[in-house]
C-alpha cells in the first residue's frame, strides 16, 4: 500500500483506539470535549466502514455489493439513531432525538449528497467538453442500469412512512412494513451482473492487495470500525444533548443536523470525488440505495430498538414536531422519486433540491414545514406527470426478477 493509504488508515485507527480506550476506562469528559472526541471517533468509523466497503464490492456480486455497501455505510448513522430509540424506552424525551437524527439524515442525503454529485458531474463534465461539441441542453447525471428498482422500493417505502405521522407513532406494524420492503430489495438487487468495481483511494489499495490479505484487511477493518461505533455511539448521542444544554442551542437541531453530518460525511465524500472524476453515475447509484437503506431498514429498526429495551411490544410515540419533520422528509423522499424517473438528475432539479434544503434549515416552524412539504408534493406531482410514461418499466423491473437478470 502507498504511504499516503497508510497514513489515512493510522490517523483513523488512532482516533478509534483513543475512543475505545476511553470507554473501556470510563473516563469523564465534559459535553463540548466530548463531543469532538467520539464525533471524531464515529467520523473515523464511517471513513473505515467505507473504505471497507468499497473494498468488498471485489467480492461480491455488483448488485449485492451495492446494498451491502450502502448499509455498511450508514452503519454509524445507525449506532446512534438506535441508541437513541432503546434509551426513549427508559426516558421519553430521547424519542425526539431519534426522529430527529432519523430525519435529518435522510434529508440530508437527497437535499445535499444527491444534489452536490449531479452538480460536481456538471462540473466534470464541462472542463472535459470538447469546445467544438454543442453544449448538453439538460445537463445532469445519468444513473446506470437497475436505478428502477432502487425507485420503486424508495416510492413504496415513502407512501407506507406517511402512516407513521398519520397515528403519530412508530409502531412495531410500521417497522414491519419498512423491513419487509428492505428484505425485497436486497434480494432483487443481490442477483445484479458482475462488473469491475470502481474504487479510489484507499479502497482502490486495499482492492488491489492478494485475494487473501485483502479479505483479511477488510474484515478487521470492518471489526474495528464496529468496536469504535459501539464504544463512540453512546458518549456521542449523549454529548450532543449536553452541548446543547451548555451552550443553550436547540439538542433537537443538534441531533437532526450534526449527526449525520459526522457519520454520512465520508460517504458523501466518496460519491463526490466519483463525480469528480466523471462517475457521477457510481456516485448517485451509493446515494441512492443508501437512501434506500436509511429510508427502510433504519426506520424500520427503531421501534424494534425501543421494544427491546422496554420489554414488550411498543411505539415510538410522535409529537406534534416530530410529526411536522416526518410529513417533511416523505415529501421530500417523493420529489427525490419523481426527479429520477427518467433516469437523470439535472442540474436544475439538483439545485431545486439544494434550495429547499437550505431554506428550512433557519426555519423550523410547523408552518415552513408544511409549507414545504405541500410545495415538495405539488413538485412531486408534476414530475411523475411529465415522466409518468417511465413508470410502468421501474415497475416491471422492481416485480420481474427473471426477466431482469436475463437482460
Amino acid at each position: 500500500m502507498s504511504g499516503s493509504a497508510i497514513a489515512k488508515l493510522l490517523i483513523t485507527l488512532l482516533c478509534s483506539a483513543a475512543a475505545i480506550t476511553l470507554r473501556i476506562q470510563h473516563v469523564h469528559i465534559p459535553p463540548l470535549e466530548a463531543l469532538f472526541l467520539f464525533g471524531g471517533a464515529v467520523l473515523s468509523a464511517a471513513f473505515i466502514l467505507a473504505w471497507a466497503a468499497e473494498a468488498l464490492q471485489v467480492d461480491i456480486a455488483k448488485g449485492l455489493a451495492m446494498a451491502v455497501l450502502a448499509f455498511i455505510a450508514v452503519l454509524p448513522e445507525y449506532a446512534v439513531d438506535l441508541y437513541f430509540a432503546s434509551m426513549a424506552a427508559k426516558n421519553p424525551v430521547y424519542a425526539q432525538y431519534a426522529a430527529a437524527n432519523m430525519t435529518g439524515s435522510n434529508r440530508l442525503l437527497i437535499g445535499v449528497g444527491w444534489s452536490v454529485v449531479a452538480l460536481c458531474s456538471v462540473y466534470a463534465a464541462m472542463k472535459k467538453r470538447d469546445p467544438n461539441t454543442p453544449k448538453d441542453p439538460s445537463p445532469g447525471v445519468t444513473l446506470g442500469e437497475g436505478y428502477g428498482i432502487d425507485l420503486v422500493i424508495l416510492g413504496a417505502a415513502t407512501l407506507w412512512s406517511l402512516t407513521m405521522p398519520l397515528f403519530e407513532q412508530i409502531a412495531l406494524w410500521n417497522g414491519a412494513g419498512l423491513l419487509a420492503l428492505f428484505a425485497f430489495y436486497v434480494w432483487r438487487v443481490s442477483g445484479g451482473a458482475d462488473s469491475e468495481p470502481e474504487l479510489t483511494g484507499v479502497a482502490q489499495e486495499l482492492g488491489s492487495l492478494r485475494t487473501v490479505h485483502r479479505r483479511t484487511s477488510v474484515a478487521l477493518l470492518l471489526l474495528v470500525a464496529g468496536g469504535t461505533l459501539i464504544a463512540a455511539a453512546e458518549p456521542f448521542a449523549e454529548a450532543l444533548i449536553g452541548t446543547g444544554e451548555r451552550f443553550g442551542v436547540d439538542r433537537f437541531l443538534l441531533v437532526q443536523w450534526l449527526a449525520p453530518l459526522a457519520s454520512e460525511a465520508p460517504e458523501l465524500l466518496v460519491a463526490i470525488i466519483f463525480a469528480l472524476h466523471g462517475r457521477g453515475s457510481a456516485g448517485m447509484a451509493a446515494l441512492l440505495s443508501s437512501k434506500v437503506n436509511q429510508w427502510t431498514l433504519l426506520v424500520g429498526t427503531l421501534p424494534i430498538a425501543y421494544s427491546v429495551a422496554l420489554g414488550k411490544p411498543g411505539a415510538l410515540h410522535l409529537d406534534a414536531r416530530q410529526v411536522g419533520e416526518l410529513v417533511l422528509t416523505a415529501s421530500q423522499s417523493l420529489l427525490g422519486v419523481g426527479v429520477l424517473l427518467n433516469g437523470r438528475l439535472e442540474a436544475w432539479e439538483a439545485i431545486v433540491l439544494l434550495v429547499l434544503f437550505l431554506v428550512q434549515l433557519p426555519f423550523p416552524q410547523a408552518s415552513v414545514r408544511y409549507g414545504l412539504s405541500l410545495l415538495y408534493v405539488l413538485l412531486a406531482i408534476l414530475l411523475f406527470i411529465r415522466y409518468a410514461r417511465y413508470v410502468p418499466g421501474h415497475i416491471r423491473l422492481a416485480f420481474h426478477k427473471e426477466s431482469s437478470d436475463k437482460e
